[in-house]
């Protein structure tokens, strides 16, 4: 099979496309014949070495993407093959990732996707989808679980709407019955948030945020799914309600935060740090099940007319799309991997 690898941790010119052998699934695992890679920033900073140890000799690259099931280890249904699927985490752990022909992945990792999702769908799910999830479902009187009416009467306030995270967050929080707010930094983005489906999108830069953030939710936004915590923080508690959560997935911009504990306690505020890897495996399965159930309903689509434009590469430039991601593009960026 074709597949991309990285023996040294390094700038995007580290990645080889290369042949290597077809793997084979073990006890519990599928094999899957990957169609869309789709590529994070997570991915180019475990092949940078930024924070990311390198655990394997050689590793193909992604944790997210989408195909068909093509052969099943001992103790999987013999009725998954030819099935599709959406797959996250495949390089969690393990050293090899959606960057090939061919990957082999715990069968609970391979999700069984709707013959009207397209694949480009399934590859921009995993990581993004996961973590919008678990950052909606850990504030301390609202859900743990997703499904149409569990946010009914929940303001949910998206910082930077046009991101993958910020995208998915949208999505399942509409799809949920929340009421939706975007904070954004261009016009452009500004756009993107409300073809996502923000039921409101606020220019941070042209406007007092806290103050229209305010005029739309008198008594304060009940989760803020943010992203650039350090950056963001002055608004956040300017606007969130007593008992709020902030969901706190990134820090963009590296600014360092400080807290002002007394207003911390008089707002009761409970901020959830979170990464998808260490949240658990319950977490993650239940996150899967939702963010399913969410695609069966049509609620997850993705391009531009749906606010996350797709950037698309062949295998043989996955080093470019890992470029791309790293230059902070918006969108989401693919690899196709089946000719």
């Amino acid at each position: 099979m074709k597949a991309i690898i990285y023996r040294d941790t390094g700038t995007p010119d580290v990645l080889r496309f290369v042949d290597r052998d077809l793997p084979e699934p073990g006890p519990g695992e599928v094999r899957v014949r990957v169609a869309v890679s789709g590529v994070n920033p997570t991915d180019w900073q475990a092949r940078s070495g930024a924070d990311h140890p390198k655990h394997f000799p050689e590793i193909i690259p992604h944790l997210d993407g989408a195909g068909t099931i093509d052969a099943v280890g001992a103790g999987v249904d013999q009725s998954r093959v030819g099935q599709r699927v959406w797959l996250f985490m495949a390089a969690a752990g393990r050293p090899t990732g959606t960057a090939a022909e061919f990957t082999v992945v715990p069968a609970e990792q391979a999700v069984p996707l709707p013959d009207e999702a397209g694949f480009d769908v399934g590859a921009s799910l995993g990581v993004p989808a996961l973590t919008a999830h678990r950052a909606l479902t850990v504030a301390e009187d609202g859900p743990r679980r997703l499904r149409p009416g569990a946010l009914d009467g929940k303001v949910v306030l998206a910082a930077g709407g046009a991101g993958a995270v910020g995208h998915a967050v949208i999505q399942l929080s509409r799809w949920a019955g929340a009421t939706v707010i975007s904070t954004v930094s261009s016009a452009e983005k500004a756009r993107l948030a409300t073809a996502t489906g923000a039921h409101h999108v606020i220019n941070y830069r042209e406007s007092d945020p806290a103050a229209e953030i305010r005029r739309i939710a008198a008594d304060g936004v009940d989760i803020i799914a943010e992203v650039a915590l350090g950056a963001n923080l002055a608004l956040d508690l300017a606007v969130l309600r007593t008992r709020g959560t902030i969901s706190t997935y990134a820090n963009d911009g590296g600014k360092p935060v400080e807290l002002d504990v007394l207003q911390n306690m008089v707002l009761n505020a409970r901020f959830q740090f979170l990464i998808l890897y260490l949240a658990g495996p319950e977490a993650r399965a239940a996150a899967a099940q939702d963010v399913a159930a969410a695609v069966r309903d049509g609620a997850l689509p993705v391009g531009e007319e749906h606010g996350l434009p797709l950037i698309r590469f062949p295998l043989d430039r996955t080093a470019d799309a890992h470029r791309t991601v790293e230059s902070r593009s918006v969108g989401k960026v693919l690899v196709d991997v089946a000719s």
